[in-house]
């Protein structure tokens, strides 16, 4: 066992300040109507950046929320990791910007990519970092997205789902058996070009071309997904479970990746589990990506939810297709 447990003592989460309802993103789809977005996602309404919006911009918003509900010195922050696949630029890193803007001289950084599942990635990879490393004590971990500026709104595949905002958490050294208590993810590639985004990519730069909507949207095949989803992601928490080990039934509270309200309903009853030992927010914010689960547990621990001495499960579910999923001792 590591001298050290890692876990979390804050969370801080950043919406746009634009809100689209159903009824207006039906204004661009024919033979759609919000009565069908809900019953087929559950989600009311989502979040848009707007023009001066930025993935900095957003991560730092809820950063800042986290560091201040910690009390925690931003110099004393060891390590950022940032989970995005939108991020301000292609390259530098935009962890670098947060380090800058935040002025956390001593903070390493990194950006990871594993789409949906990005937050429950990062926060396994801070925390096993900050066990193998001695001088990092805090770590700032941020989901954040911005989808729609990658969203064809009249695609009723994508644009009914996809929102923009951020997540953070700030993980601390605890004694032993305390925080993360195991992790493990899972990839199921057999429907790679299930989700996908391709524009930009090397093999479709953007250079010495125009705009082409068959590539530089956000392209999601939705049966596939939901089989990937229903199929996989109760197998990663199952597995996680028995590594602990803890039987799944006495896990307090889950936080999954907030894709989409029937999902998460179906998650919870193949796993045999009463819905109240889940919150959703996807009703009310859209699917995030990389930031839904930061979100959501940012949301759930504001709401009081979350309790000292539970034990908290958090899941996801990302293009590729990887799931991910890690139980923390609150």
């Amino acid at each position: 066992m590591s001298q050290y447990g890692v876990g979390i003592i804050s969370t801080g989460h950043s919406l746009p300040e634009q809100i689209q309802t159903n009824a207006e993103l039906c204004l661009h789809m024919q033979d759609v109507t919000p009565k069908w977005i809900l019953s087929k996602t559950g989600i009311k309404r989502r979040y848009i950046a707007g023009p001066d919006d930025s993935a900095s911009g957003l991560s730092i918003k809820a950063a800042l929320q986290a560091i201040h509900k910690a009390s925690v010195p931003v110099d004393e922050i060891g390590l950022i990791i940032v989970a995005t696949f939108s991020p301000d630029y292609m390259f530098p890193p935009v962890s670098a910007k947060i380090q800058k803007e935040l002025k956390a001289i001593h903070a390493q950084i990194v950006d990871i990519n594993t789409n949906c599942t990005g937050f429950v990635t990062a926060m396994t990879l801070a925390a096993d970092r900050m066990k193998s490393d001695p001088d990092i004590r805090y770590s700032l971990v941020i989901g954040v997205e911005l989808h729609t500026r990658y969203i064809d709104k009249s695609d009723k595949e994508t644009s009914i789902y996809f929102s923009d905002g951020a997540g953070a958490a700030i993980l601390v050294k605890q004694e032993p058996g305390r925080g993360l208590l195991g992790s493990k993810f899972k990839t199921d590639s057999s429907t790679y070009e299930s989700v996908r985004f391709r524009g930009g990519g090397s093999s479709f730069p953007f250079t010495n071309r125009s705009f082409d909507p068959a590539i530089d949207y956000i392209e999601m095949n939705g049966l596939a997904t939901w089989k990937q989803a229903i199929t996989n992601l109760p197998i990663v928490v199952k597995s996680v479970c028995s590594s602990v080990p803890i039987p799944v039934e006495e896990i307090d509270f889950f936080i999954f990746h907030q894709a989409n309200l029937n999902l998460i309903e179906y998650v919870m009853a193949k796993l045999k589990l009463p819905i109240d030992r889940t919150f959703t927010n996807v009703e009310e914010i859209g699917n995030t990506g990389s930031a839904s689960v930061g979100i959501a547990l940012s949301d759930a621990f504001d709401k009081g939810l979350i309790k000292p001495g539970s034990h908290l499960l958090l899941a996801g579910v990302g293009a590729g297709f990887n799931f991910g999923a890690s139980i923390w001792r609150m």
